[in-house]
């Protein structure tokens, strides 16, 4: 990589007037890596599995918070916006817009069909993420109708990672500890 090539498209604070002047289009956008990324608006089916998400089974006084901005990276200069964030009742009150990681559990993110999920969800999030300390990355891949469990962040990197088909159960280990059952993903997907 060329120093040309690490350097941020742009500032986190230039970044964040972007952001906010976008916030009543049909995207949402993120800057994870130094990058400027554009979240489509979520289709249908995106947006039922999410609510399945939100009606799971938690730790009494959990919350998955949707569409939660998230400070992440190693110096908090990212900004990403996953599909859910599961953290304790309360964790962000007080924060506006782009919350502090510190209470999150897991992060969630279904993927969408758009050119870039590949990159954004598959490869920079789970980066994102580790880097930021969130103990789960919960990938619900509707491409490869599977969904993938990032767990033990370390270095920068999830040190475990669990595929389960969709259908099959998927293991969220702690601090999330419980069983997501898949089966309800097959219907929204293409």
């Amino acid at each position: 990589m060329t120093a040309v090539e690490s350097r941020p498209q742009m500032l986190v604070e230039e970044f964040e007037c972007i952001a906010l002047a976008a916030e009543h289009e049909d995207v949402r956008l993120e800057f994870v890596h130094g990058r400027l990324g554009v979240k489509a608006a979520p289709d249908g089916n995106h947006s039922e599995a999410v609510r399945w998400l939100t009606e799971q089974r938690q730790r009494p006084g959990w919350w998955l918070y949707p569409t939660c901005g998230l400070r992440v990276e190693t110096h908090r200069q990212g900004r990403a916006r996953p599909d859910g964030v599961l953290a304790p009742e309360g964790s962000f009150a007080g924060q506006g817009e782009w919350v502090n990681a510190d209470q999150a559990v897991m992060v969630v993110e279904v993927t969408s069909y758009d050119s870039d999920t590949d990159r954004r969800d598959r490869d920079e999030k789970p980066r994102a993420y580790a880097e930021t300390g969130i103990p789960v990355y919960l990938l619900v891949d509707r491409d490869s109708c599977e969904v993938l469990v990032h767990s033990e962040p370390e270095d920068g990197q999830y040190v475990s990672l669990v595929r389960r088909p969709f259908g099959k159960p998927a293991v969220l280990p702690d601090p999330v500890g419980i069983t997501l059952e898949t089966e309800a993903f097959k219907a929204w997907v293409r």
